[in-house]
């Protein structure tokens, strides 16, 4: 338990070039834990100094039964609830879902969220110093899986005592890492919730990632990820990434009915002018470049096409027998990037996910954020049977 760190105090600050969190920032809620040994890597080596940022919400009770994992989506982090503030740039990202009173209620369970090995909001990365505190590690980050990130979760774990979740929960990228934790461990996953995710990255989903991991590393700032010390990021890159990523998480029913052909304000887009749909995109680029790390999205978007559970366990059929939890998969109608059919095929192929569950939603992909009502009756469903 003694790993578990009130500060990041032994850690240097990396000048800014990106959204990342740095040492010196306010911590917020987060605390910090350091794993206790180097972590081997999937793809061979192992990383040394790595520490997870988390923020818990509730009290682990005397047995440590009531605690719940809840892994976030690719530019998400350990803020799931609560508000913005000093050290946490965005109001938490499940905020209808996680509090006294809600479906994961927090005067009776104990809510654990860490952020992502790889990211940038606290946890080691990029963005981060290497061990010799020399220079952040930048371009020079090791390839990581989520398998390995999962695993760092797994140390996480044991410092706060906690032998079992009783649910791990997640959607989209969080949904990967909560599969690869019931395939992993499953005597450790009491319950598991799986939105808007798949048991592996397929051809099309890495084809969107590699335009995304194009554009930045196209950007004459992105210097081989090597741009931590020069006062400069690669934030049109980063950018232009978020633009093309956002249209595939939304529907195009949806942004049709919100903005169609029209202008706007007064701008007009034969004289330079932008449409609703562009001025729209171009915010959410200006909020992620704000909040986050190029490099970071690299790392985990490239984690993200390694998915598989099946890997080097028989195929996926046989990974997914291996879970043992109950099981509950949900998937959103309208979303392009996670199909339905993937979702029924772990609904189909987890030993006890009794069927496909959706989320009626015009939002797309991020309805599994969005639907928070529908999702928090997936989560009483579950933890009703605990």
């Amino acid at each position: 338990m003694n790993s578990v760190l009130a500060s990041p105090a032994d850690a240097l600050p990396c000048p800014p070039a990106s959204g990342a969190w740095r040492a010196g920032d306010p911590p917020g809620r987060r605390r910090w834990h350091g794993l206790r040994r180097p972590l081997p890597l999937e793809a061979g080596g192992e990383l040394a100094g790595v520490r997870l940022a988390f923020e818990t919400w509730g009290s682990l009770a005397p047995d440590a039964s009531n605690a719940v994992l809840v892994l976030h989506a690719l530019t998400g982090d350990s803020h799931v609830t609560g508000p913005a503030g000093p050290g946490h740039p965005t109001p938490g990202w499940w905020e209808g879902l996680v509090g006294p009173g809600r479906a994961l209620d927090t005067d009776r369970w104990f809510v654990v969220a860490p952020n992502v090995l790889g990211g940038c909001q606290g946890s080691t990365g990029p963005a981060s110093p290497r061990p010799d505190g020399a220079r952040c590690w930048g371009g020079a980050f090791p390839f990581v899986t989520q398998r390995d990130q999962v695993a760092a979760e797994l140390d996480l774990a044991d410092a706060l005592g906690i032998e079992r979740w009783a649910l791990v929960a997640g959607g989209s990228m969080g949904g990967m890492r909560a599969l690869e934790w019931a395939v992993s461990y499953p005597e450790r996953t009491g319950a598991l919730l799986l939105l808007a995710t798949t048991a592996a990255a397929s051809a099309e989903q890495i084809a969107w990632a590699n335009v995304q991991l194009h554009a930045i590393r196209s950007d004459p700032h992105w210097r081989g990820g090597d741009y931590h010390d020069t006062g400069l990021g690669p934030h049109a890159g980063l950018g232009l990434a978020r633009r093309l990523a956002h249209v595939t998480y939304r529907s195009e029913p949806e942004l049709q009915l919100r903005f169609g052909r029209s202008s706007q304000g007064a701008e007009h887009p034969w004289h330079g002018g932008r449409y609703q749909v562009e001025s729209y995109l171009d915010h959410h680029a200006g909020k992620l470049v704000r909040r986050f790390d190029a490099a970071s999205y690299v790392v985990l978007t490239e984690a993200m096409n390694a998915h598989d559970a099946g890997r080097a366990r028989g195929g996926v059929r046989a990974a997914l027998g291996r879970v043992t939890a109950p099981t509950l998969v949900a998937g959103v109608d309208s979303d392009r990037l996670y199909p339905l059919a993937q979702q029924a095929e772990l609904a189909d192929g987890i030993p006890g996910a009794d069927r496909l569950r959706v989320v009626e939603s015009p939002y797309g992909h991020d309805g599994f954020l969005i639907e928070t009502e529908q999702v928090g009756g997936f989560v009483r469903e579950l933890l009703g049977a605990v």
